[in-house]
């Protein structure tokens, strides 16, 4: 789903380190999680419930989205 909003209060990662090419993520009041495109802060934002938010979460955490290993066929 892809909402407009400026409303949410929106948190880089640390590991951003002051970059402006981040991703920037939002705890909604309905119990959503918004995340944007820090440099298009004005731009589309994905929305995920809470339980997508937690599978993304568990697959981020187990290296599912881990390009290096993705390519070395791991």
């Amino acid at each position: 789903m892809y909402i407009h909003t400026t409303t949410p209060a929106w948190r880089k990662s640390t590991f951003c380190n002051g970059a402006a090419a981040c991703v920037e993520v939002a705890p909604l009041a309905d119990g959503n999680v918004a995340l944007r495109d820090s440099k298009v802060q004005d731009g589309p934002v994905l929305v995920f419930t809470p339980s997508e938010w937690a599978a993304f979460m568990a697959g981020v955490r187990e290296g599912e989205f881990d390009l290096a290993a993705m390519a070395a066929g791991a």
